[in-house]
């Protein structure tokens, strides 16, 4: 049987034309790599990964699979192990994807915002602390009674505890960019146990090569040297940084290259002092994110990430063992599988939901965290060279990998269908949702104007109407308002301030009945569609239209022909913030042009006061 026989046969579901340009890439990897030699290895094995990541993505957008699984499979194709063998030596592209895990955790840094993480507060400092010793008593019971134990020089039973007990930091955050979730209370929660994992792993580290005899002051000295690491970062982004960008500011080509000189410096300087090169690039980002270059560097980096970072799951895919060779090891391993996942939501959904996050956030939280760690993959790797486990630990890691990777990667996208699911059955045996913590004997009264989702721009929409408040003309505009979101901070917050808020989704008509919305002359949905999630604003409208025909609705539209089917459906006006951005700059541009230079200098002056003055809910 031929190559192109193999393919149809192995992938009958596919189109012949995706079969047969598969084989004629087979045929042509395998002439090259059989004209190259040497020094040329390398480049013959970067391109091979990369064609093969191609030609899976168009296969896995076909099939309406997620790309991070394309590249998994790209890598078991081209790999030694299960696939043709195109690619012989891992250590041809694996030294160059470990580039890409570097800059997607210097991205990462450089997301990160200090102040968010500290609005979250106990929710991201508790679970953070909990969740890995949580997750690792639980392993050590579960893996026990699968027959693992510690002595006669392995630490079986350890490794597997310590190494379910990380989750992903690349899975995660790709994934959850792709369905624009960061910035939401369960992304940073997410992101934030994510960091705190990242210092568990460098402890296990600094640990792993004093396990058999472990000293205490070799792990204080690993602490000592972390925080050292930190306080230079944030000196020299303190005193030396601004000076440089300031200098370069204006050159683009110079910023880029600056601030990849700067994370590879200061991932050397962790490599120099024996710490994780990955936490020394997440230093480096969270040193320079304060920086108003910010975003200009995060733009030109992203694209160059996105190679490295396709190359590193194209290596995943690779270390994948044959399951043919060891049935025994794959069904341990997803065995393992299902207890690392529940772990997550019993180490993590209980705390949460005791510290007030409710039951979508303390969900969403656990089902993002539902994989391991590329983490537990080096530190099993260097365990084995260590002689602390044997190839069979390792083997069980690297399929818990990916059945996790996979199944994980289904449960994040749809998040938001499984929350639902399991928040049903939670209610149903009392573990009741914030919105149904209130008293439901009370009578809820409509509101005049409805706001439905509350971000960014809701949030300076409220302090716009409360500015109008203090206008004694105006009758008290708070007490007209009701807030409907499912963001704990903002349910607490509004509260305070005594303004009605309905902690619920609103994309659900029973939650729009409870919020009174079939007594408001107004709606306003503020959130454009890439952000709502389980709806859009043109379902919203036909919703608004059923419940209350006689409401005004505003909704919110990112392109002209949205905003034409939004009028078409019923809307009253539909906002078009970048047609209104650029409205604003033609009169700012006007005056620049026409204006008195000491004028506009008062003007720009009595600008930056009120922005440093305004309080908002979300900044």
């Amino acid at each position: 049987m031929n190559i192109l026989q193999i393919i149809k046969h192995h992938m009958p579901k596919l189109p012949f034309r995706i079969a047969l340009w598969a084989g004629v890439f087979v045929l042509f990897s395998k002439y090259a790599m059989a004209g190259e030699s040497g020094g040329g290895n390398l480049i013959s094995s970067v391109g091979v990964a990369i064609l093969a990541a191609t030609v899976m993505s168009f296969i896995g957008h076909v099939l309406k699979q997620p790309l991070l699984l394309a590249y998994i499979a790209a890598g078991v194709f081209i790999g030694p192990n299960i696939g043709f063998g195109l690619v012989a030596s891992l250590h041809d592209i694996e030294t160059i994807s470990h580039i890409g895990l570097i800059l997607l955790l210097f991205l990462i840094g450089l997301e990160i915002d200090i102040k968010k993480l500290k609005a979250s507060g106990r929710s991201l400092v508790v679970s953070g602390l909990s969740q890995f010793v949580i997750c690792v008593l639980l392993g050590l019971g579960f893996f026990y009674l699968l027959g693992y134990r510690i002595g006669g020089g392995r630490y079986d039973l350890l490794y597997l505890a310590a190494c379910c007990a990380l989750s992903s930091t690349a899975i995660v955050v790709k994934l959850l960019y792709g369905k624009f979730e960061i910035d939401t209370l369960a992304g940073r929660i997410t992101l934030g146990v994510l960091v705190f994992q990242d210092i568990w792993a460098i402890i296990l580290l600094g640990i792993q090569p004093n396990l058999s005899d472990p000293q205490i002051l070799t792990i204080l000295f690993s602490f000592i040297k972390g925080a050292a690491l930190v306080g230079i970062s944030l000196l020299l982004s303190k005193y030396v940084l601004p000076r440089l960008f300031r200098t370069i500011s204006k050159i683009p080509e110079l910023v880029l290259i600056s601030s990849l000189g700067w994370c590879f410096f200061i991932c050397g300087l962790a490599g120099f002092l024996d710490l994780s090169l990955e936490m020394g690039a997440l230093i480096a980002g969270i040193a320079i994110s304060t920086f108003p270059y910010n975003l200009d560097v995060i733009a030109k980096v992203i694209n160059i990430r996105d190679f490295f970072v396709t190359l590193f799951f194209v290596a995943l895919g690779m270390q994948i063992p044959d399951p043919l060779n060891a049935p025994g090891i794959l069904a341990i391993a997803g065995v393992a599988s299902l207890f690392l996942i529940g772990s997550r939501f019993l180490s993590i959904y209980p705390v949460l939901y005791l510290l007030k996050n409710g039951n979508r956030v303390s969900i969403l939280t656990s089902i993002n965290l539902s994989q391991i760690s590329e983490f537990s993959l080096v530190i099993t790797a260097l365990g084995m060279k260590a002689g602390h486990i044997g190839q069979d630990i390792m083997s069980v890691v690297i399929f818990i990998f990916v059945i996790t990777s996979v199944v994980s990667t289904y449960m994040i996208k749809y998040s938001d269908t499984l929350q639902k699911a399991f928040n049903g059955v939670l209610q149903n045996i009392g573990l009741k949702d914030i919105e149904t913590q209130q008293d439901e004997s009370e009578e809820q009264s409509g509101k005049e104007i409805a706001i439905l989702g509350f971000h960014r721009t809701a949030s300076s929409l409220l302090r716009e109407l409360l500015d109008m408040d203090q206008n004694a003309s105006l009758a008290k505009l708070k007490d007209k308002i009701v807030v409907v979101d499912f963001n704990p901070e903002v349910h607490s917050t509004l509260q305070a301030m005594g303004i009605k808020v309905i902690y619920g989704d609103i994309g659900h008509l029973d939650t729009l009945h409870h919020a009174g919305i079939h007594q408001a002359k107004l709606v306003i949905s503020t959130i454009p569609d890439t952000i709502l999630v389980g709806t859009d604003n043109l379902k919203l409208i036909r919703h608004i239209k059923n419940i209350s025909p006689h409401a005004k609705i505003i909704v919110t539209a990112e392109s002209v022909q949205r905003a034409l089917k939004m009028y078409t459906e019923g809307a009253d006006y539909v906002l078009l913030p970048r047609v209104l951005t650029s409205r604003h700059l033609i009169s700012m541009i006007d005056e620049m042009l026409s204006m008195d230079p000491s004028r506009l200098k008062c003007i720009l002056e009595s600008e930056i006061a009120a922005l440093k003055e305004r309080d908002e809910i979300i900044r």
